[in-house]
């Protein structure tokens, strides 16, 4: 997480949120504001987390990025699982539409836009956000960390209560899972190769999604 990219103003004001310190700006009030008209309560909290997480995470390692860029990457990340975003498309992908779509109308550059875009898209599968840029691989740390993952105890105990208490689960283990499998009863066609079908498997009777296999064995060739 070594790249940087050149900040859209100047440094931002700051505030703490869940004792974490913070960039305050007004797209990211707004990138906030978004996110309250159209998550649940516990996706709010997740999502809010994950960008405490996240900023957290790329001050302990003096990580240089562009904090509003990571604030609309974490902030915006699940907007595809509302029901305010629907498509045929992958939930990640259709939130990254609107994200950047967000970024882009609240005068982020194109750069910016993209990177948000890729947050978005990548933030469920780690095993290629976390080397990509800087602001992506924070995005996808923090997202990650709020699932228990690898970044997870590089989070002092103390600062982890502190979020804890500011921005409570709210049950989220099952509300999430509630989302996803909602995702798998109404667009299986998407779970094929993402985290989404191994909701499915587990908890739907019966589910099944398209395999990368069955592609190449009925593809058609004759060898």
């Amino acid at each position: 997480m070594s790249h940087t990219i050149e900040y859209r103003a100047a440094r931002a004001a700051t505030r703490v949120l869940g004792g974490v310190t913070v960039s305050d700006s007004p797209l990211i009030a707004r990138a906030l504001e978004q996110l309250r008209q159209h998550a649940s309560p516990y996706l709010y909290n997740h999502s809010v987390r994950s960008w405490l997480f996240a900023v957290r995470l790329g001050q302990l390692k003096r990580i240089t990025t562009d904090p509003e860029v990571v604030a609309v990457g974490t902030l915006l990340h699940d907007l595809g699982l509302t029901p305010a975003v629907t498509g045929t498309r992958r939930f990640e992908i259709e939130g990254a539409d609107v994200a950047r779509g967000f970024a882009l109308r609240e005068g982020l550059g194109e750069r910016q836009a993209q990177l948000v875009w890729d947050s978005v898209a990548l933030n469920s599968t780690p095993s290629i956000g976390m080397y990509k840029e800087a602001e992506v691989a924070l995005v996808t740390a923090g997202v990650g960390a709020d699932f228990g993952g690898p970044e997870h105890d590089r989070i002092p105990p103390m600062e982890m209560r502190s979020i804890l208490a500011a921005f409570p689960r709210l049950n989220m283990k099952r509300a999430f899972t509630d989302d996803i499998c909602r995702i798998c009863t109404t667009r299986p066609e998407t779970t094929y190769d993402n985290f989404a079908g191994d909701f499915g498997e587990r908890f739907i009777p019966g589910f099944q999604r398209p395999s990368v296999v069955d592609y190449l064995m009925q593809g058609p060739f004759d060898e």
